[in-house]
Order: C-alpha cells, then structure tokens, then sequence
C-alpha cells in the first residue's frame, strides 16, 4: 500500500482512514411501516403513506430492527444504550420523499464498540439505526431520472469506526470480518452488488508523525471491495501529489469512477450542523431493557472464530480446511450435518473441498444457495466408503447430489454406475485379461511390477469400470500369484 512522497522510498506521509458501513437489514418489513423490504420487485411497489412521506402518516418503530441492533452490538463488544433516541436529519434529495431522514445522532443504540482484524482492534465510535431513502435511476438516453421508493424506509444500521486504518488491506479485512459477523447473525446478507452493503471511505494523509489531521474527503457508496481497495489508493495518491505540489486539499464528497480509477467531487462535505438536526417529534424514545439484551444474547450463534476452532476440536481436519468451510454460513451447516450423518467427518471435508468448490466456481455457484440435503451427500459418501461406487462415478453422482438434490442411490441404480459385487463375476474378468495378455503377465513374473497397473485398467475396461478398484487388485494379485507358483 503506497505511504510514501511521490518518488521517494522512504515514508514521507501517514494515510487515515474512517469507515461508516450501511447494512441493510433483513427483516421482513420496513423499519416504520409494514411494507415489504423484499429485493427485486417492481418499482414503487413496496410503499405506503409512511414510506413516502405522505402528510398525516406516522410512523411505528419496528421491534426486529432493535433486536438485530442489539445483537449486532453485542457481537461488536458495543455499548448498548439502554436509552436511545431518534432524530430528524434534514436535507432535500428527490430520493428522499419526507425531505428528512429519521436517523439517531445525539444518544445511537450502540457506542464504544470495537472489532479485531489480524493485525490491529479497530475501534467503533457508534451504531445507529437509521431509514434508507429510495432509489434514483438515472435514464441517460431519454435524459430523465426516475425515482423508486421501493427502497425508502428500508432499515438501515450505520457502523461507524474511529480514523483507525492505515491503509486498504487493514479496510478489507475489517469490512469481511462485519460482513462475516452480520451473515451469522443471519441479520443481512451484505450482498455489496445489491446495496445491501455501503461503505463510505473518510481519508486524509498528513505528515508522517505529524500530531496535525490532514484534511478528509469522503467517497460513498463504494460498492465491491475492489472498488474500495482501487478507491483508497487512487485518493491517497491524489492527496499526495497535492501536498507535494503546494497545493490544500479541500473538505468534499467525492465519487470513485470504477472504470477510470479516479475520483471526481461532488459537492463540499456537510458537518451535522448543515442537517439541522433534532429530536424526532413523532417517535419516543425506545427503552431496552436487561432482560431484553439478555434474551438477545441467549440467541447469539457460534461465531466463524469459534466453529473453525471447534471442527479442528471436534473432526480433526486442518486449520485451513476448518477456516474455508466456515467462510459461509449455509456451507458450515451443510458440512458439519453431512459429516455427522456420514460419520466420516474428514472424507467429508475432502470432498467438500474438492468436488463440491469446483462445481462452485465451475457454475458460479453462491455457497448460501446451495439446497442440497445433507443426507443425500452422506449417503453417497459412505457408498464409497464401502466400494459400492468407484471414485469416477461417485463424482457424476455427487453433481447430480449437488445440483439436483438427486437422491444417490437410486440414481446409482438407475444409472448403473454401482460397483460389480459379483465376485465370480469379477474373478472371471480377470482370468480374461489374464489371457488376452499372456506377453504383459509375463513382464510382471520377472519383476516389472510397474505393469501391474496396465493389467488393473484392462479389468476396469472390461468391467465398465463397475469393479472396485480394492477388489481388482487384490483378487488381480491372488491371481498371478497363483499363476506365478504353477
């Protein structure tokens, strides 16, 4: 990550960076009225006298939203307000139909939280439950905008940290550790495509060592984390080049342009002061009780850190088959019931993280999609276990398991893909290629042992690759040896 004065090598200057990360929770309905928050749906669709603004209309607190501010606070080690407020943040945007924004300023749900990445515990100034306000979409061909409410009113928690970050990588690994945490709380699904997830990015660069802030500029809405990590860098270096040629860098909002990786202002940054902000009057303030937190907790889950400790503890599989497997929350589920129903935890996690993460990437698979029954991958599993189906096969019908939820045994059966267990059968093979082969079984009594494995694939050929490879070899092996004591 660039720190340094431009063409120099030694360090010239400090980066800081502040994150306010929106999540977009997953409740059912909005945050003050009973529309549905569901994802996709045509436009204003999803809205009502409350969530446009509508003179008259009131709005109701929705408990969900505490609840999941609650638990997010306790898994951020936050300080939960056991008195909290809502506040009015006025500003005129056609997205924003009421002209105001029902946030928390003054006293936010959660304070002094914080959260430990690799290398640093970086700190969270507050939470805070807020409203989104709707969608703009922008028609360049018919050079209109349009405006979707479907999103207004849809809940929203702000993180917001102190200015702990040096640079992009410390920002990544904090925004997959919230991501991580919020996806196993199960109170969004940070899909950063779909909004759900929105960083702003606060930078200022100063002197290396100096006690004296540089000016900040804020990015918003940065959605990828590429984009964030090109967005970090590209600014950083433009502060730089400013600083180094005399120049002051200016207080704005800036917009990242992806495809050109630059930034371009939008307007000068606001302070509170410029939202003019005060006590929400149509709302009281919201009183959380002990027993409510304690209710919260008792339904907190096993955290990433936790289950890869535990399936290391518990299934005896390495640190870094543990950490993949538990990068998802509907992966872990699916390993941890297969392999408890298999009872062969390790050869679960083989196949888990070989032939269920290529079909991932292979049909651009999202792990939280996937739907297949624990059983049925069990059952295939131990199938091979018993050489009821060779490892080729078992294959063509763990995608079927995968993709299909196709129910193992049946479709071996149907496909005739199980093992020939017909020991007569199979010897009777043998002694064929045993045959047909006299020059090769020859070879082998002299010692070139190495052409054994000719003689197995020619028993597999005739076989159709029914016969378990165990069997073949050593009832193969049985077989010269006879053949070699005549």
């Amino acid at each position: 990550m660039p720190q340094n004065g431009i063409g120099t090598g030694e360090r010239q200057y400090d980066t800081v960076i502040g994150l306010e990360v929106h999540i977009e929770l997953s409740t059912k309905t909005k945050i003050f009225c009973g529309c549905s928050t569901k994802f996709g749906a045509p436009p204003n669709t999803q809205t009502c006298p409350v969530c446009t603004g509508m003179p008259g209309s009131l709005p109701v607190l929705n408990r969900k939203v505490v609840e999941y501010a609650i638990a997010l606070g306790l898994a951020t080690n936050s300080r939960i307000n056991r008195r909290c407020l809502f506040d009015r943040k006025n500003y005129f945007y056609p997205d924003n139909p009421q002209n105001y924004q029902i946030s928390q300023l003054y006293v936010p749900i959660c304070e002094e939280g914080h959260l430990k990445i690799s290398t640093k515990t970086i700190r969270i100034h507050e939470m805070h439950m807020e409203e989104d306000a709707g969608k703009l979409i922008h028609d360049d061909a018919a050079g209109v905008s349009l405006v979707d409410y479907n999103r207004s009113g849809v809940p929203l928690i702000e993180i917001v940290s102190e200015p702990d970050f040096c640079n992009a990588e410390e920002v990544i690994a904090y925004l997959e550790k919230l991501r991580m945490v919020c996806k196993y709380l199960g109170i969004s699904d940070c899909k950063l495509q779909e909004g759900s997830m929105r960083v702003d990015v606060n930078l200022s660069v100063k002197k290396a060592g100096s006690k004296v802030p540089g000016t900040r500029t804020e990015m918003k809405n940065l959605n990828s984390f590429k984009a964030i990590t090109r967005a970090i860098e590209a600014e950083e270096k433009r502060q730089i080049a400013l600083l180094e040629a005399g120049k002051e860098v200016e207080q704005e909002t800036r917009r990242f342009d992806d495809g050109t990786g630059k930034s371009y202002p939008m307007r000068s940054k606001e302070d509170s002061k410029d939202y003019r902000y005060f006590p929400e009057p149509d709302l009281p303030p919201v009183f959380i009780s002990e027993e409510w937190i304690e209710e919260v907790r008792s339904r907190q889950p096993e955290f990433r850190e936790e289950k890869v400790a535990r399936f290391q503890r518990e299934y005896g599989i390495p640190a870094y088959d543990a950490d993949i497997l538990t990068q998802s929350v509907q992966l872990a589920k699916l390993f941890e019931e297969t392999a408890r129903l298999s009872g062969q935890p390790k050869k679960t996690a083989n196949w888990f993280m070989g032939e269920l993460f290529r079909l991932v990437k292979e049909r651009n698979l999202e792990p939280e999609t996937l739907l297949f029954s624990p059983k049925h991958a069990a059952d295939l599993i131990v199938a091979v276990e018993e050489g009821r189906i060779n490892q080729a096969n078992a294959k063509e019908v763990f995608e079927k398991v995968v993709t299909e939820d196709a129910e193992p045994l049946s479709y071996m059966e149907a496909q005739g893909l199980t093992n020939l267990s017909d020991a007569g059968a199979l010897q009777a093979a043998i002694r064929e290629v045993i045959a047909e082969n006299a020059g090769i079984v020859e070879e082998y009594r002299s010692g070139k042992e190495k052409v054994f494995g000719f003689l197995v694939g020619q028993v597999m050929k005739k076989t159709k690759g029914k016969a378990a490879p165990g069997q073949v070899n050593e009832l193969l092996k049985n077989a010269l040896r006879q053949r070699i004591l005549k």
